[in-house]
């Protein structure tokens, strides 16, 4: 069992930045792949961001490619988003999820443990 939770989310202009983190707990963080994901109101969850076990894989959905950044830090059992030139249009509630495997994947249901999400508001 892996738990995870995020944190970091708020309130910003247009332009702006911000960095969420994950907090896992429980066995086996370092050789989860991990994912960031988000929804808006109304709308499905997407894929953000993801990274492998040994951060051999990194991939980030087309909306957010040259802005975001994920990474991990094994030591601290933590997973980071830095969100830079935030957009309107960023504004969902993210989650951080861990996969069944060492495998990064873009797909929701690969995808076993989940957080309970952080805000993050963008305005114009």
């Amino acid at each position: 069992q892996v738990q995870v939770a995020e944190s970091g989310g708020g309130l910003v202009q247009a332009g702006g930045s911000l960095r969420l983190s994950c907090a896992a707990s429980g066995r086996t963080f370092s050789t989860n792949g991990m994912g960031w994901f988000r929804q808006a109101p109304g709308k499905e969850r997407e894929f953000v961001g993801g990274i492998s076990w040994n951060g051999g894989w990194i991939y980030y959905a087309d909306f957010v490619k040259g802005r975001f950044t994920i990474s991990r830090d094994y030591a601290k059992h933590a997973v980071y988003l830095q969100m830079n030139s935030l957009k309107p249009e960023d504004t969902a509630v993210y989650y951080c999820a861990a996969h069944r495997t060492g495998a990064g994947t873009t797909t929701t249901p690969t995808y076993a443990y989940w957080g309970q999400g952080t805000q993050v508001t963008v305005s114009s």
